[in-house]
């Protein structure tokens, strides 16, 4: 999929840049201009960016129950563990108390992730130089096992919400980048996995869409069944990717970041059959919301463009809505990306 490795890199970081909207606040300035010769740097460059901000800002901390043994009485007073050392005639007590510490999940993530990058070879070492001086702070804050991270349960508040960018990247990092090598230890892989690509790549055009289209409204919405009866039991969410609307008229766009565009048997190729299922069921659905009011809805498959010779660009007119499938080449220049992006808009609501 990679032609121009440095496009594809900026690329990245403007596909950031709409996702994470605090890459477009100050202090980001510098990596927007900078040439990354791998993903990795640029990962790297922005994490130490970020990690530079919130220094300055204070590591964020938590209230953590502590339990030890003291001479005097601290917090409150655990009966077995002092009886114990009564038997064994210490003369401590065993205490159990808040303390407001800054060795909390969110900053190990942030040190699990900067150790993984610090021990990869193809990240550059002015990066790294910049990592380990941030890493002086992190003296009292522990690593972890990145498989024991529960990303969906992570909480931010109004205290911590300035590491939502930043555990969101490490996210990406250690999801994205992690195997586990023969020996159970932990490295990064070359690229980013496909799966995560693919979060991202939504996550650009839905941003992209609502920050730059205001024309129409972009959301990530779900799409009821239609029900004859209304019984729906076990039936699966439809979650859209991206849905743009302008009164009844409505676009679904089913982003798609695929090693293949087309699958193909024989030399013959063909669009994923599931992916078309997919969004033909979204449109007709969609459409039911409707009723007898007068609408348009359409669908679109939007994938990113591969470098295979076959890449697909097609218009279906099926049971009364249009359903397209389209690619958006990630290896231009950015202008022409958005340029696209604009295009589709403009087609679809004239």
């Amino acid at each position: 999929m990679i032609k121009d490795k440095s496009i594809f890199i900026k690329n990245i970081y403007y596909m950031l840049s709409y996702a994470f909207t605090t890459l477009n606040q100050g202090g980001y300035e510098d990596v927007a201009t900078e040439e990354f010769e791998n993903i990795h740097n640029l990962f790297a460059a922005i994490l130490a960016k970020g990690i530079s901000r919130q220094l300055k800002q204070g590591l964020y901390r938590e209230y953590l129950n502590r339990k030890e043994d003291v001479a005097v009485v601290r917090g409150k007073i655990d009966m077995p563990g002092t009886i114990q050392n009564r038997l064994s005639r210490k003369r401590v007590l065993t205490c159990e108390c808040d303390e407001l510490s800054e060795n909390n999940l969110l900053n190990q993530i942030l040190k699990t992730t900067v150790m993984l990058l610090l021990r990869h070879a193809i990240v550059d070492q002015e990066y790294k130089s910049d990592l380990k001086k941030e890493m002086l702070f992190f003296s009292n804050v522990d690593t972890i096992d990145p498989a024991t991270i529960r990303w969906s349960a992570i909480r931010f508040q109004r205290n911590n919400n300035t590491y939502r960018m930043l555990i969101s990247l490490c996210q990406l990092i250690l999801e994205g980048m992690l195997l586990t090598t023969d020996s159970g230890e932990y490295r990064l892989a070359s690229f980013i996995e496909e799966q995560r690509m693919n979060r991202l790549y939504e996550k650009f055009i839905l941003e992209y869409y609502a920050r730059e289209c205001p024309q129409v409204t972009a959301t990530a919405s779900q799409i009821p069944w239609a029900l004859d009866d209304g019984i729906g039991t076990m039936l699966p969410v439809m979650q859209s990717d991206i849905m743009l609307t302008r009164g009844n008229e409505v676009l679904i766009i089913d982003a798609k970041y695929y090693t293949h565009t087309t699958q193909a048997q024989y030399d013959v190729h063909t669009l994923h059959s599931g992916n078309l299922y997919q969004i033909f069921t979204y449109v007709k659905n969609k459409e039911a919301e409707f009723g007898s009011e007068p609408h348009r809805v359409s669908g679109m498959l939007l994938y990113a463009a591969t470098d295979e010779a076959i890449q697909p660009d097609n218009s279906y007119q099926m049971s009364g809505n249009q359903i397209s499938v389209k690619t958006l080449d990630l290896n231009r220049d950015f202008s022409e990306i958005t340029a696209q992006l604009n295009a589709i808009v403009d087609k679809h609501f004239e």
